[in-house]
Protein backbone atom coordinates (compact mmCIF):
# COMPACT_ATOMS: atom_id res chain seq x y z
CA UNK A 1 0.00 0.00 0.00
CA UNK A 2 2.88 2.38 0.73
CA UNK A 3 4.21 1.86 -2.81
CA UNK A 4 1.53 4.22 -4.18
CA UNK A 5 2.89 7.19 -2.19
CA UNK A 6 5.89 9.43 -3.07
CA UNK A 7 9.35 8.30 -1.96
CA UNK A 8 9.61 10.69 1.06
CA UNK A 9 6.20 9.57 2.30
CA UNK A 10 7.21 5.91 1.90
CA UNK A 11 10.42 6.44 3.87
CA UNK A 12 8.49 8.19 6.63
CA UNK A 13 5.95 5.37 6.66
CA UNK A 14 8.57 2.63 6.83
CA UNK A 15 10.39 4.51 9.60
CA UNK A 16 7.17 4.75 11.59
CA UNK A 17 6.45 1.06 11.08
CA UNK A 18 9.99 0.16 12.16
CA UNK A 19 9.64 2.30 15.28
CA UNK A 20 6.39 0.57 16.22
CA UNK A 21 7.95 -2.84 15.54
CA UNK A 22 10.89 -2.09 17.84
CA UNK A 23 8.52 -0.76 20.50
CA UNK A 24 6.46 -3.93 20.25
CA UNK A 25 9.57 -6.15 20.44
CA UNK A 26 11.14 -4.25 23.35
CA UNK A 27 9.48 -6.30 26.15
CA UNK A 28 10.60 -9.53 24.48
CA UNK A 29 14.18 -8.23 24.12
CA UNK A 30 14.19 -7.24 27.80
CA UNK A 31 12.96 -10.73 28.66
CA UNK A 32 15.78 -12.36 26.72
CA UNK A 33 18.42 -10.05 28.20
CA UNK A 34 17.16 -10.50 31.78
CA UNK A 35 17.31 -14.28 31.40
CA UNK A 36 21.11 -14.01 31.13
CA UNK A 37 21.52 -11.65 34.11
CA UNK A 38 22.14 -12.32 37.77
CA UNK A 39 19.54 -11.39 40.37
CA UNK A 40 21.44 -8.29 41.61
CA UNK A 41 22.02 -7.02 38.05
CA UNK A 42 18.37 -7.60 37.10
CA UNK A 43 17.27 -5.58 40.12
CA UNK A 44 19.73 -2.72 39.52
CA UNK A 45 19.39 -2.52 35.71
CA UNK A 46 16.04 -4.06 34.77
CA UNK A 47 15.81 -2.37 31.33
CA UNK A 48 19.39 -2.94 30.17
CA UNK A 49 19.48 -4.93 26.93
CA UNK A 50 23.10 -6.04 27.33
CA UNK A 51 23.97 -8.03 30.47
CA UNK A 52 27.25 -6.89 32.07
CA UNK A 53 28.23 -10.44 32.99
CA UNK A 54 26.13 -12.88 30.92
CA UNK A 55 25.43 -16.18 32.64
CA UNK A 56 23.47 -19.31 31.80
CA UNK A 57 22.81 -20.18 35.44
CA UNK A 58 19.09 -19.69 34.96
CA UNK A 59 18.83 -22.29 32.21
CA UNK A 60 21.03 -24.70 34.15
CA UNK A 61 18.66 -24.44 37.10
CA UNK A 62 15.60 -24.97 34.90
CA UNK A 63 17.16 -28.00 33.22
CA UNK A 64 17.99 -29.55 36.57
CA UNK A 65 21.76 -29.34 36.09
CA UNK A 66 22.25 -26.39 38.42
CA UNK A 67 22.24 -26.18 42.19
CA UNK A 68 19.51 -28.09 43.97
CA UNK A 69 16.84 -26.50 46.09
CA UNK A 70 15.48 -24.00 43.59
CA UNK A 71 12.00 -25.43 43.96
CA UNK A 72 11.03 -24.89 40.31
CA UNK A 73 9.87 -28.19 38.73
CA UNK A 74 10.19 -26.80 35.22
CA UNK A 75 10.82 -30.18 33.59
CA UNK A 76 7.63 -31.60 35.10
CA UNK A 77 5.66 -28.59 33.82
CA UNK A 78 7.25 -29.05 30.40
CA UNK A 79 6.43 -32.76 30.34
CA UNK A 80 2.78 -32.18 31.28
CA UNK A 81 2.39 -29.42 28.69
CA UNK A 82 4.01 -31.54 25.99
CA UNK A 83 1.83 -34.57 26.74
CA UNK A 84 -1.42 -32.61 26.82
CA UNK A 85 -0.55 -30.50 23.76
CA UNK A 86 0.43 -33.45 21.55
CA UNK A 87 -2.66 -35.50 22.42
CA UNK A 88 -5.04 -32.54 22.14
CA UNK A 89 -3.55 -31.39 18.82
CA UNK A 90 -3.80 -34.85 17.25
CA UNK A 91 -7.33 -35.30 18.58
CA UNK A 92 -8.51 -31.90 17.37
CA UNK A 93 -7.11 -32.40 13.89
CA UNK A 94 -8.85 -35.78 13.58
CA UNK A 95 -12.20 -34.85 15.13
CA UNK A 96 -12.42 -31.34 13.65
CA UNK A 97 -11.68 -32.56 10.14
CA UNK A 98 -14.17 -35.43 10.41
CA UNK A 99 -16.89 -33.19 11.85
CA UNK A 100 -16.16 -30.48 9.29
CA UNK A 101 -16.45 -32.96 6.42
CA UNK A 102 -19.73 -34.33 7.78
CA UNK A 103 -21.23 -30.84 8.03
CA UNK A 104 -19.94 -29.85 4.59
CA UNK A 105 -20.79 -32.93 2.53
CA UNK A 106 -23.20 -35.28 4.31
CA UNK A 107 -26.92 -34.59 4.15
CA UNK A 108 -28.85 -35.57 7.28
CA UNK A 109 -31.67 -34.26 9.41
CA UNK A 110 -30.60 -31.56 11.83
CA UNK A 111 -27.47 -30.59 9.89
CA UNK A 112 -28.40 -26.89 9.78
CA UNK A 113 -29.07 -26.92 13.51
CA UNK A 114 -25.64 -28.41 14.19
CA UNK A 115 -23.96 -25.76 12.03
CA UNK A 116 -25.80 -23.05 13.95
CA UNK A 117 -24.78 -24.68 17.22
CA UNK A 118 -21.10 -24.72 16.19
CA UNK A 119 -21.22 -21.02 15.31
CA UNK A 120 -23.05 -20.25 18.57
CA UNK A 121 -20.39 -22.05 20.62
CA UNK A 122 -17.74 -19.82 19.04
CA UNK A 123 -19.62 -16.77 20.35
CA UNK A 124 -19.71 -17.96 23.98
CA UNK A 125 -16.94 -16.48 26.19
CA UNK A 126 -14.87 -19.34 27.64
CA UNK A 127 -14.93 -17.81 31.13
CA UNK A 128 -18.70 -18.43 31.30
CA UNK A 129 -18.10 -22.18 31.11
CA UNK A 130 -15.54 -22.43 33.91
CA UNK A 131 -17.91 -23.33 36.75
CA UNK A 132 -20.04 -25.76 34.67
CA UNK A 133 -16.84 -27.35 33.40
CA UNK A 134 -15.61 -27.91 36.96
CA UNK A 135 -18.94 -29.39 38.02
CA UNK A 136 -18.99 -31.79 35.06
CA UNK A 137 -15.40 -32.94 35.63
CA UNK A 138 -16.05 -33.44 39.34
CA UNK A 139 -19.28 -35.36 38.69
CA UNK A 140 -17.62 -37.68 36.16
CA UNK A 141 -14.75 -38.36 38.55
CA UNK A 142 -12.04 -37.09 36.22
CA UNK A 143 -11.15 -33.93 38.12
CA UNK A 144 -7.40 -33.59 38.72
CA UNK A 145 -6.48 -36.24 36.13
CA UNK A 146 -4.92 -36.21 32.68
CA UNK A 147 -8.27 -37.34 31.30
CA UNK A 148 -9.96 -34.25 32.66
CA UNK A 149 -7.21 -32.07 31.23
CA UNK A 150 -7.34 -33.58 27.74
CA UNK A 151 -10.87 -34.75 26.88
CA UNK A 152 -12.69 -31.37 27.13
CA UNK A 153 -10.11 -29.85 24.75
CA UNK A 154 -10.35 -32.50 22.04
CA UNK A 155 -13.16 -30.69 20.21
CA UNK A 156 -12.91 -27.13 18.96
CA UNK A 157 -15.76 -25.22 17.29
CA UNK A 158 -13.40 -22.88 15.44
CA UNK A 159 -11.46 -25.82 13.99
CA UNK A 160 -14.67 -27.53 12.86
CA UNK A 161 -15.82 -24.33 11.17
CA UNK A 162 -12.48 -23.84 9.39
CA UNK A 163 -12.46 -27.40 8.05
CA UNK A 164 -16.12 -27.18 7.01
CA UNK A 165 -15.49 -24.00 5.01
CA UNK A 166 -12.46 -25.52 3.29
CA UNK A 167 -14.23 -28.77 2.40
CA UNK A 168 -17.08 -26.80 0.84
CA UNK A 169 -14.58 -25.09 -1.47
CA UNK A 170 -13.38 -28.41 -2.92
CA UNK A 171 -15.20 -29.27 -6.18
CA UNK A 172 -17.65 -32.12 -5.80
CA UNK A 173 -16.41 -33.60 -9.09
CA UNK A 174 -13.32 -34.87 -7.29
CA UNK A 175 -15.42 -36.89 -4.84
CA UNK A 176 -17.84 -38.04 -7.51
CA UNK A 177 -14.95 -39.48 -9.53
CA UNK A 178 -13.76 -41.42 -6.48
CA UNK A 179 -17.31 -42.59 -5.79
CA UNK A 180 -17.62 -43.92 -9.34
CA UNK A 181 -14.45 -45.94 -8.72
CA UNK A 182 -16.19 -47.61 -5.78
CA UNK A 183 -14.83 -45.58 -2.86
CA UNK A 184 -17.05 -45.15 0.20
CA UNK A 185 -17.52 -42.04 2.33
CA UNK A 186 -14.71 -42.86 4.74
CA UNK A 187 -12.27 -43.76 1.96
CA UNK A 188 -13.11 -40.57 0.03
CA UNK A 189 -12.57 -38.51 3.16
CA UNK A 190 -9.32 -40.17 4.21
CA UNK A 191 -7.60 -40.77 0.87
CA UNK A 192 -9.04 -38.09 -1.44
CA UNK A 193 -10.34 -35.03 0.39
CA UNK A 194 -8.04 -34.93 3.41
CA UNK A 195 -4.78 -34.85 1.41
CA UNK A 196 -6.17 -31.87 -0.53
CA UNK A 197 -6.81 -30.02 2.72
CA UNK A 198 -3.19 -29.52 3.69
CA UNK A 199 -3.40 -25.71 4.19
CA UNK A 200 -6.50 -26.03 6.38
CA UNK A 201 -5.04 -28.97 8.31
CA UNK A 202 -1.84 -27.07 9.05
CA UNK A 203 -3.85 -24.04 10.12
CA UNK A 204 -5.94 -26.14 12.51
CA UNK A 205 -2.80 -27.86 13.77
CA UNK A 206 -1.10 -24.56 14.53
CA UNK A 207 -4.17 -23.11 16.23
CA UNK A 208 -4.68 -26.29 18.25
CA UNK A 209 -1.04 -26.47 19.30
CA UNK A 210 -0.93 -22.83 20.29
CA UNK A 211 -4.28 -22.95 22.07
CA UNK A 212 -3.54 -26.08 24.11
CA UNK A 213 0.06 -25.05 24.86
CA UNK A 214 -1.07 -21.65 26.17
CA UNK A 215 -4.26 -22.91 27.83
CA UNK A 216 -4.63 -21.65 31.39
CA UNK A 217 -8.22 -21.29 32.58
CA UNK A 218 -9.20 -24.88 31.77
CA UNK A 219 -6.22 -26.33 33.62
CA UNK A 220 -6.98 -24.00 36.50
CA UNK A 221 -10.41 -25.57 37.07
CA UNK A 222 -9.50 -29.09 35.92
CA UNK A 223 -6.57 -29.73 38.28
CA UNK A 224 -5.60 -29.16 41.87
CA UNK A 225 -2.48 -31.22 42.49
CA UNK A 226 0.94 -29.81 41.62
CA UNK A 227 1.69 -33.08 39.82
CA UNK A 228 -0.56 -31.96 36.95
CA UNK A 229 0.70 -28.41 36.62
CA UNK A 230 1.56 -27.27 33.11
CA UNK A 231 3.84 -24.44 32.03
CA UNK A 232 1.02 -21.89 32.23
CA UNK A 233 -0.30 -22.84 35.66
CA UNK A 234 3.17 -23.53 37.05
CA UNK A 235 4.55 -20.20 35.86
CA UNK A 236 1.49 -18.41 37.23
CA UNK A 237 2.13 -19.89 40.68
CA UNK A 238 5.83 -19.13 40.38
CA UNK A 239 5.27 -15.49 39.40
CA UNK A 240 2.72 -15.01 42.18
CA UNK A 241 5.33 -16.03 44.76
CA UNK A 242 4.18 -19.60 45.33
CA UNK A 243 7.67 -21.00 44.75
CA UNK A 244 10.87 -19.78 46.36
CA UNK A 245 11.65 -16.40 47.86
CA UNK A 246 12.84 -13.12 46.41
CA UNK A 247 12.09 -11.56 43.07
CA UNK A 248 14.05 -14.10 40.96
CA UNK A 249 13.38 -12.07 37.81
CA UNK A 250 15.99 -13.89 35.67
CA UNK A 251 14.60 -17.28 36.64
CA UNK A 252 11.00 -16.26 36.01
CA UNK A 253 11.71 -14.61 32.68
CA UNK A 254 13.98 -17.47 31.61
CA UNK A 255 11.21 -19.98 32.26
CA UNK A 256 8.72 -17.81 30.38
CA UNK A 257 11.18 -17.49 27.49
CA UNK A 258 11.61 -21.25 27.16
CA UNK A 259 7.85 -21.75 27.23
CA UNK A 260 7.34 -19.42 24.24
CA UNK A 261 9.99 -20.97 21.98
CA UNK A 262 8.00 -24.02 20.69
CA UNK A 263 4.99 -21.95 19.62
CA UNK A 264 7.16 -19.24 18.05
CA UNK A 265 9.25 -21.73 16.06
CA UNK A 266 6.18 -23.62 14.85
CA UNK A 267 4.42 -20.44 13.79
CA UNK A 268 7.35 -18.96 11.88
CA UNK A 269 7.94 -22.26 10.06
CA UNK A 270 4.34 -22.63 8.87
CA UNK A 271 2.91 -19.11 8.85
CA UNK A 272 2.67 -19.05 5.03
CA UNK A 273 -0.09 -21.66 5.18
CA UNK A 274 -2.39 -19.16 6.89
CA UNK A 275 -2.72 -17.20 3.67
CA UNK A 276 -2.99 -20.07 1.22
CA UNK A 277 -5.95 -19.99 -1.14
CA UNK A 278 -9.02 -21.95 -0.20
CA UNK A 279 -8.80 -24.01 -3.41
CA UNK A 280 -5.09 -24.81 -3.12
CA UNK A 281 -4.47 -28.30 -4.49
CA UNK A 282 -8.16 -29.04 -5.07
CA UNK A 283 -8.07 -29.55 -8.83
CA UNK A 284 -5.11 -30.29 -11.07
CA UNK A 285 -5.46 -29.71 -14.76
Amino acid sequence: MLARFPRPARLAGYTLLLAFALLYALPFLIQVATSFKTDPEAASSPLALLPQAPTTAVFEKLSGSGEAGDGVPFLRWLGNSTLVTVVVTLGRVLFDSAAGYALARLRFRGRAVLVTFVIAVMAVPPVVLLIPKFLVLNTLGIFDTYTGMIVPLLFDAAGIFIMKQFFESIPREVEEAARIDGAGIWRIFWYVVLPMSRPALITVTLLSFQGSWNEFTHFLVATQSSDYETLTTGLARFVSGGLGAGTQYPLKLGAALLSTIPVAVLFFCFQRYFIRGANAGAVKE
